[in-house]
């Protein structure tokens, strides 16, 4: 009787180790007994019976899954090469383990198919200045996808958009004639608004004379400050015309004489 129940405690002591299964705070564990699913299990401390049940692992942490590079041709005829990355995380250990094999490896190509199919219905200027816009729409399509698969997809975000060598120089040009376009408009503008205020200015000027002439002084005091230029004003070109008159007219009399 003895030998026995050494026995029994010895089989126990050698199955103990297996029986005992400890998970962190993230981690689930779909059990499995006979090959049927029998719950989930964790975190913290549980029991299974070794050989009759098994457990798979899940980890609840959101995952960072790296989109390698997709050839695109937008639907403007452009080739690019993009590349994104897709935050996920497991909501439902059970649906990610019986659902799908490999949840990682069918959510990463989902991503490149779902990724080359958006990108392709869009423009390039769209994919260039409107990566909000595409990173919600792939988000909510991979999201309702793996929605079965027990898996959330949480954000997608566009990393890199690599364009061929000859369309950035076209990109280049463009941009180029795009601010040489708003320069010649700025100019336009500030002529105008200088001829709008030149015009008001010479009504002004129109009515009151005495002001022209105060403008007029204060334009030859300023030219007067330059010391290697000679100002002649209105009043002694007539004072030098009279001077000569009268010198023409004295000679003409002394002629007569």
């Amino acid at each position: 009787m003895e030998g026995v129940l050494i026995f029994i405690i010895a089989i126990v002591i050698l199955i103990l180790p297996f029986a005992i299964k400890i998970l962190r705070e993230y981690e689930r564990a779909v059990k499995f007994r006979l090959g049927r699913f029998a719950g989930i299990k964790g975190p913290g401390l549980f029991l299974i019976i070794p050989g009759i049940e098994k457990i798979m692992k899940v980890d609840l942490r959101t995952i960072t899954l790296d989109v390698p590079k997709q050839r695109v041709v937008t639907k403007d005829n452009v080739s690019v090469n993009v590349d994104a990355v897709v935050y996920m995380r497991v909501v439902n250990p059970s649906d990610a383990i019986m659902k799908v094999e490999h949840y990682i490896m069918a959510t990463s190509l989902l991503a490149q198919t779902t990724l080359r199919d958006v990108l392709g219905q869009s423009e390039l200027d769209e994919l260039l200045s409107k990566r909000d816009e595409l990173n919600a729409r792939l988000q909510k399509i991979l999201d309702e996808a793996t929605d079965v698969w027990g898996i959330k997809v949480s954000s997608v975000t566009i990393r890199d958009v690599s364009l061929p060598e000859e369309m950035l120089r076209a990109i280049a040009k463009q941009a180029e004639a795009e601010r040489e376009r708003r320069s010649r408009v700025i100019m336009a503008q500030g002529e105008f608004e200088a001829a709008k205020r030149m015009t008001e200015a010479a009504k002004q000027y129109e009515e009151n004379p005495a002001a022209l002439r105060l403008r007029e002084l204060q334009t030859l005091t300023e030219i007067a400050r330059e010391k290697n230029l000679i100002v002649v004003t209105p009043t002694q070109v007539g004072t030098q015309l009279g001077e000569v008159a009268g010198l023409t007219a004295a000679l003409r009399k002394a002629k007569e004489k």
